[in-house]
């Protein structure tokens, strides 16, 4: 749906932690959280735990169902990689799109870790100008997750010269409010919930009995924050072990100089 006011461009930006397609019902039904993301929406979709492949042999993969129903653009990439299956993170858009830059976050393990925590960069071409938005699902460790979270905020990817404002950095995570992880966020950008003039901030974890606050949605400057809370219906509580946040964000719409743009950054070492 298109917003546009004097100040800008409206956008409906959710992020999703879908647990692999598999609801408290121990269902898996990818077509449940596309009927999820559907009542939101969205302009834009960042996803986590996505399960790439097909759970039953002859039907179609299951992340481009979901893409295709929603007629979004799908970008992908890979954590795990499990008998001839991937599972990682996405980003799904309504508006052009393309892939920035894809890769992996920092590892304290000491030998391959069986999950490759990663980041995914896209820029989304909003009435002609770039939107940059960085999705990211973070480690259990603590000490781990802050090396992940200085990662994101460096120059590699939020910290990088072509991921200028207005840019928006979402995702599960797993760290709630009171974490260092999360306080290293805060100091550079804006927490949507926090900014959210229509209520307090509300828990995403677990949809059973929400008490933890994982998912996150860090805005830079320029970006105003209309809304921004967990969905919680009927078909939320049950299709996933996370609530999808969505937030209603104004961007700033100006037309890009001609000749801008941003240039290209290499890829970091996939899967």
């Amino acid at each position: 749906m298109k917003h546009t006011d004097k100040q800008g461009r409206v956008l409906r930006i959710l992020t999703y932690n879908v647990h692999r397609w598999l609801g408290t019902d121990r269902k898996i039904a990818p077509e449940r959280i596309g009927d999820v993301i559907a009542a939101c929406e969205p302009d834009i979709v960042a996803l986590q735990e996505v399960r790439v492949g097909r759970v039953d042999k002859g039907k179609v993969d299951q992340a481009a169902m979901v893409a295709d129903r929603l007629g979004m653009d799908l970008h992908f990439q890979p954590t795990i990689r499990i008998l001839g299956e991937q599972y990682g993170i996405a980003i799904m858009s309504r508006h052009p799109s393309q892939l920035v830059k894809s890769g992996r976050l920092p590892s304290l393990s000491p030998g391959p870790a069986f999950e490759k925590r990663s980041a995914l960069w896209v820029s989304v071409d909003v009435d002609g100008h770039d939107v940059h938005i960085v999705n990211a699902h973070l480690s259990l460790r603590s000490r781990e997750r802050r090396a992940q979270a200085a990662a994101l905020l460096g120059g590699e990817w939020m910290g990088h010269a072509d991921c200028s404002d207005p840019a928006i950095l979402l995702g599960d995570f797993n760290a709630p409010p009171y974490s260092r992880s999360y306080r290293l966020f805060a100091e550079r950008l804006r927490d949507a919930q926090l900014s959210n003039p229509t209520g307090e901030p509300q828990p995403t974890f677990h949809t059973r009995a929400p008490v933890l606050r994982l998912d996150h949605m860090f805005v830079t400057p320029s970006v105003d924050v209309m809304t921004a809370a967990p969905v919680r219906t009927p078909l939320s509580r049950i299709a996933s072990d996370h609530f999808p946040l969505l937030a209603e964000l104004r961007v700033p719409s100006r037309a890009r100089a001609v000749g801008s743009g941003h240039a290209h950054v290499p890829e970091a070492e996939l899967l």
